[in-house]
C-alpha cells in the first residue's frame, strides 16, 4: 500500500487540480477577511466611503455594529467561520478528491492499479491516506493565511490558547478526513463524476443533513445526527472543558474507519 501512496501523493504534487482547489480555498479566505477590514477597521470604513460602499453618516453606527460583532471573537473563532463551520473547506476538499479518485476510472489507470494489486483495499486505503496529509497542508496553510491577514490587515483578533486550538483542529482534521473517506466511498461505488461532485457539495454544506435532521427532530428521533459530519465541524467543541468533549475525535474515527472499510469492501466486491 506504500508504493501505492507514493504514487499518489507523486501524483497530487504533479496535478493542477489540488492547487486550483487551494487557491479557491485562499481567496474565500482573504475575501472574507478583506470584507470583515472594510467593517471593522477605521481604516477599512474610511476605504468602504471612497469606493462608494458605505455613506459618510453610517461609518459610526457601522464601528458599533462591527465592535459587537467582533467581541469575544477570537483567531480559533475566525478559522471555523472561514470555511468549517458553514461546510465551504468541506465542499472544496471533497471536489478536489472526488476529481482526484474519478480520474483513475475515466483514464482506466484503475485497471492497471486492480491487476497488480490483488488486495484492492489498499487502493482505498492509499486514497484516504493521501487525502488525509492533503487535508492536514490544506487546513495549516488555511490556518497560517488567516494569522498572516489578521495581523496585515490591522484588526488585531485577539489569538486563541494553544491548547484550545490545538484541541479544535485535532478534531477538525479527523472528522474531515472521515469526510474524505467519505466521497472515496462514493466516488468507487458510483464511479461517477458527477456522483461525486454532488455528494461533496450536498454533504459538504449540510444541505441534505440539515433538512433531515429538522424533519427527525419534530419527532424527537434527530439526537442521533449530532455525531454526523457536518454538524460536528459547525457545533463541536472549540476547546476542551470534560470528557464529553471528546466525542468529536471517538465518532470522527469511527467514522473514518467505517467508511474506509466500506470503500475496501466495494472494491473488492466490484468487477474492474
Amino acid at each position: 500500500m506504500f508504493n501505492l501512496l507514493r504514487m499518489d501523493l507523486y501524483r497530487v504534487k504533479r496535478s493542477k487540480s489540488v492547487y486550483v482547489c487551494f487557491g479557491i480555498l485562499m481567496l474565500m479566505t482573504i475575501a472574507t477577511v478583506w470584507l470583515l477590514w472594510l467593517t471593522a477597521t477605521p481604516q477599512g470604513n474610511r476605504t468602504a466611503v471612497s469606493m462608494g460602499l458605505l455613506a459618510q453618516e453610517e461609518v459610526q453606527k457601522q464601528q458599533q455594529e462591527a465592535a459587537l460583532e467582533l467581541e469575544g471573537i477570537n483567531t480559533q473563532i475566525m478559522f471555523r467561520q472561514m470555511g468549517l463551520d458553514g461546510g465551504g473547506y468541506a465542499c472544496i476538499f471533497g471536489i478536489w478528491l472526488m476529481l482526484f479518485v474519478c480520474m483513475d476510472y475515466q483514464s482506466g489507470f484503475i485497471k492497471n492499479i486492480m491487476a497488480s494489486y490483488q488486495k484492492h483495499w489498499k487502493y482505498a486505503g492509499s486514497k484516504i491516506m493521501t487525502a488525509a496529509i492533503v487535508n492536514l497542508i490544506y487546513m495549516t496553510l488555511h490556518l497560517t493565511v488567516i494569522l498572516i491577514c489578521n495581523q496585515v490587515s490591522g484588526m488585531r483578533v485577539p489569538n486563541a490558547r494553544i491548547g484550545d486550538m490545538l484541541f479544535y483542529f485535532g478534531w477538525a482534521w479527523v472528522v474531515t478526513t472521515a469526510f474524505a473517506a467519505l466521497i472515496v466511498l462514493i466516488c468507487v461505488f458510483s464511479r461517477s463524476v458527477a456522483a461525486g461532485a454532488i455528494a461533496a457539495m450536498l454533504l459538504g454544506t449540510g444541505t441534505l443533513v440539515m433538512p433531515l435532521y429538522f424533519l427527525l427532530d419534530m419527532f424527537h428521533i434527530g439526537g442521533w445526527m449530532k455525531y454526523t459530519i457536518y454538524r460536528m465541524l459547525s457545533e463541536g467543541p472549540g476547546c476542551y472543558a470534560s470528557v464529553k468533549d471528546l466525542y468529536v475525535y471517538a465518532a470522527g474515527a469511527v467514522l473514518l474507519v467505517l467508511y474506509t472499510t466500506a470503500a475496501g469492501i466495494v472494491l473488492k466486491r466490484q468487477d474492474i
